[in-house]
C-alpha cells in the first residue's frame, strides 16, 4: 500500500486500525539502514521480540525448587539471583521471587519467616551524657593506618557487643575486607567476659590480627591485655560516630535475624554461635559480587551446588504463552477474557 502512495490514514482505514497503529507498526518494524517498511523483515522482527519478551516465559514449581532451598538458607532474593548469575545460572529476577514468597504466604507457606523484617525507627535521643567510663590514653581512630580503611589487605577487624534481656550478650567481631565474623556469647557485657571471649575466637586465626576497631564501651577497657594476647593493635572510634565502623553495624543487623533484642540469651552456647557465624559467612554479599565471605577469607571459591549445576536447564523458559499476571492485595491471580481465577504460584 505504501507503493500504492497511500497515506497513513487511507492505510488504516482499508485495514480497519487507527492510524497511530500504522504509525507505531512502521517505526518499530522499518529497516534501519533506509527507513523503509519491508513486510518480510516486519515478520522477523516482531517475531524476535516476541520469542525475547519476559511475558512469554513460565516459570514451574521446579523453577523455584533451587530458590527455596536457598530462602531457607537465609539468603534475600537479591542475594539468591547475584550468587547464581555468578555461578553462571540464568535465574528468574528478584522480583519475581519476592512474589513467589508473598503468595506462598498468602497460602499459608512459611518462605517469609527466613526474611529479615522491617526495622523500627530509631529514637532520637536529646541531652543524653555519655555514662560510660572514660579511658585515658587510648588510640583513636585518626591514628590508624590509611590502608585499614580502603580494607586493602586481611587482618583489620572491628568489635562490637550485642544485648539480650539482662545480662548476658554476645561479641561480635568482623573482618573489614571479607565481612568475616566471629560470635560467641558472654555471661555478662563486662570487660573482663569480653576479653576472655574476643582472645578465644581470634586465638587460632589463619591470618595476623593486624588491628582491632572499638567503640567506647567499658567492655573494652582492658584492650591492652587483649593487645598483649594477640599480638594486635587498638583503635577507638569516635564517640557517636556508628559509621566509622559501618561493617560491625550492619553485620549486628544481620544477626538480629537470629538473636532479636530483648530475647534472652543466658542458654545461647558456642555452638549455637558458631552456627550463626557460619550462615552469615556463607552467605553472599553484593560488595564482594556476590562471593561469600569464607572464599574471600581462605581464599577458595565454592564450587557450585550439584542441585543448580544438574539443572543447568533449570531456568530456561518455557515457550507457551501464560496468561498475564497481575496482584491484589497478597493473591496472585490470572486474567482471562472472562473471568478471573484465583491460582497459586507454587503448587
Amino acid at each position: 500500500m505504501r507503493a500504492q502512495r497511500l497515506g497513513v490514514a487511507e492505510i488504516g482505514a482499508v485495514l480497519k486500525r487507527h492510524r497511530s497503529t500504522i504509525y507505531r507498526e512502521v517505526r518499530r518494524n522499518a529497516t534501519t539502514h533506509d527507513g523503509a517498511y519491508r513486510p518480510m523483515f516486519a515478520v522477523e522482527k516482531a517475531s524476535g521480540r516476541r520469542r525475547r519478551y519476559r511475558r512469554n516465559r513460565r516459570y514451574t514449581p521446579e523453577h523455584f525448587a533451587v530458590i527455596e532451598e536457598l530462602l531457607r538458607s537465609d539468603y534475600s532474593p537479591e542475594q539468591i539471583v547475584g550468587r547464581l548469575r555468578f555461578e553462571g545460572v540464568r535465574v528468574m529476577s528478584h522480583e519475581t521471587i519476592y512474589l513467589h514468597i508473598w503468595a506462598d504466604r498468602a497460602y499459608g507457606g512459611v518462605l517469609w519467616r527466613h526474611l529479615r523484617g522491617a526495622r523500627k525507627l530509631k529514637r532520637k535521643r536529646y541531652g543524653r551524657n555519655d555514662s560510660r567510663g572514660r579511658l585515658a590514653g587510648k588510640r583513636m581512630i585518626t591514628e590508624r593506618p590509611a590502608v585499614v580503611e580502603r580494607r586493602a589487605r586481611l587482618g583489620d577487624w572491628e568489635i562490637d557487643t550485642v544485648h539480650g534481656r539482662g545480662k548476658p550478650g554476645v561479641v561480635t567481631i568482623v573482618e573489614r575486607k571479607s565481612g568475616l565474623v566471629r560470635v560467641g556469647p558472654v555471661p555478662r557485657l563486662g570487660a573482663q567476659e569480653t576479653l576472655q571471649r574476643t582472645a578465644s575466637l581470634l586465638r587460632h586465626e589463619v591470618h595476623p590480627v593486624r588491628t582491632i576497631t572499638a567503640d567506647n564501651g567499658s567492655e573494652f577497657h582492658m584492650y591492652k591485655q587483649l593487645e598483649r594476647r594477640l599480638g594486635t593493635t587498638v583503635y577507638f572510634a569516635t564517640p557517636h560516630h556508628a559509621w566509622e565502623r559501618a561493617s560491625n553495624e550492619n553485620t549486628n543487623g544481620l544477626l538480629r535475624q537470629y538473636l532479636p533484642k530483648k530475647a534472652c540469651l543466658r542458654n545461647l552456647t558456642q555452638h549455637q554461635c558458631n552456627v550463626i557465624a557460619e550462615r552469615l559467612n556463607n552467605r553472599p554479599r553484593l560488595r564482594l559480587g556476590f562471593r561469600m565471605p569464607n572464599e574471600i577469607y581462605y581464599g577458595f571459591t565454592t564450587p557450585p551446588r550439584p542441585r543448580v549445576a544438574a539443572c543447568g536447564k533449570l531456568f530456561g523458559f518455557c515457550p507457551r504463552r501464560r496468561p498475564k499476571a497481575y496482584r491484589s492485595g497478597t493473591r496472585a491471580y490470572f486474567k482471562r477474557r472472562d473471568r478471573v481465577t484465583p491460582v497459586a504460584l507454587q503448587t
